[in-house]
């Protein structure tokens, strides 16, 4: 077929070759790839941007994904109390109310503490606890704290909000030591995040190796590295968690401890990831750009960068934003049974593990609150990870 043919082919638009005129809707499809003005000059994260924020719930995750991220930044500057700081051992958490002492209306919230209230239970005679009204946490943003350094090299004072009198405010009530489970598990963020963070980059980076290089060489070298991954993917991962992490002394430094679990769990979570990308590269090999690029005699590994992997990289992405929340709910699993992190450190896993008895959750439910940390972060990256699916698979 000649180079005229070849062009007389392909449809012409229908303002030239006529026919029936497109739809708003079919417009509204064709706009974000050609422009509106037929410019065709916007880049690929342009047009995923311009879908993604057609996501509702998308934007949600992002917004919550991008709070998350600067919460576990600045951790100490958003905690109101010190997390070390000890007071009444399973405090119940303070209560909201927008009255003053005499019961008006207020448009500022007062916090009132809960405490004893004076009276007994005519059955029981137990002191019965409520909010002491008498006396209300005064309450202020920006007010000066515990020290600690920003990014840890600058030294400050100064707290998002807090009790401008210095008395203990409890948002979410105390734990069996008397710790703030608010501050904590802002805290926490910290450790949890960057335990879902690390162990998601290696086993990106080892997993989109591996099965880009894997899937494109092919033969015996494809046969044996497949073999391999099926030999990873085969074993029960929790008990193996469990095994490796019991490997660790007791007595080893918690930066260690916390160094080996995200070693374990980046070993053990590298092989899906590799298979997946390896099926792509498969079918990305055949594709008539690659041919071109073997036969004017491009290296591999021009092939691999410079071809391949960019067209990968959007389910990569995906598999990231949906990779850290498996993560974390893998590390509050294993905290709560003591194999993730070690004190003095704080995860939201290790606070879950005032938990353990129904006892300890019948007579203090506020105990569970860390849990809601780890459904915000799984939901969180769960919408973006949703939304950016959506956005990039058309292109």
């Amino acid at each position: 077929m000649s180079r005229t043919d070849t062009h007389s082919s392909i449809p012409l638009p229908t303002d030239v070759a006529g026919g029936p005129q497109p739809t708003p809707a079919e417009e509204s499809d064709v706009a974000p790839v050609v422009g509106r003005h037929g410019s065709g000059n916007e880049t690929y994260a342009t047009l995923v941007w311009r879908r993604f924020r057609r996501s509702p719930m998308g934007m949600i995750g992002l917004v919550l994904v991008a709070a998350l991220l600067i919460m576990s930044i600045f951790a100490d500057f958003f905690a109101p109390m010190d997390p070390k700081q000890t007071n009444l051992p399973f405090a119940p958490p303070d209560m909201i109310a927008f009255e003053d002492a005499a019961g008006n209306f207020s448009l500022l919230p007062h916090i009132y503490p809960i405490g004893d209230t004076g009276e007994f239970d005519p059955i029981t005679f137990q002191p019965l606890t409520g909010p002491v009204k008498d006396d209300p946490t005064p309450v202020g943003f920006f007010v000066e704290g515990y020290s600690y350094n920003i990014l840890w090299v600058i030294p400050s004072n100064i707290h998002f909000f807090g009790s401008t009198d210095g008395r203990p405010l409890q948002l979410l009530g105390t734990d069996k030591f008397g710790r703030d489970i608010l501050s904590r598990g802002i805290i926490g963020s910290r450790i949890s995040l960057m335990i879902a963070l690390a162990v998601v980059t290696i086993t990106t980076i080892v997993g989109t190796l591996v099965g880009i290089t894997s899937g494109y060489i092919g033969g015996r070298l494809d046969a044996w590295v497949q073999r391999f991954v099926e030999f990873v993917l085969a074993f029960p991962q929790l008990p193996l968690y469990l095994a490796l992490t019991s490997l660790i002394p007791v007595t080893a430094p918690s930066n260690v401890f916390l160094t080996f679990v995200i070693f374990v769990m980046a070993v053990l979570g590298w092989a899906q990831l590799s298979r997946e990308v390896r099926s792509k590269t498969l079918s990305l090999a055949r594709i008539e750009y690659v041919r071109a690029a073997i036969a004017v005699g491009a290296s591999d590994r021009r092939i691999i960068l410079r071809h391949i992997l960019p067209n990968v990289l959007s389910h990569i992405i995906v598999s990231i934003t949906l990779a850290i929340p498996a993560v974390v709910l893998l590390e509050s699993f294993l905290g709560f049974l003591g194999f993730a992190v070690k004190p003095p450190l704080i995860s939201w896993g290790l606070m879950l593990q005032d938990t353990g008895t129904f006892s300890v959750i019948g007579s203090y439910p506020w105990i569970l609150t860390p849990v809601i940390f780890v459904l915000i972060t799984v939901f969180a990256f769960n919408a973006l990870g949703d939304g950016l699916r959506d956005a990039v698979d058309p292109y």
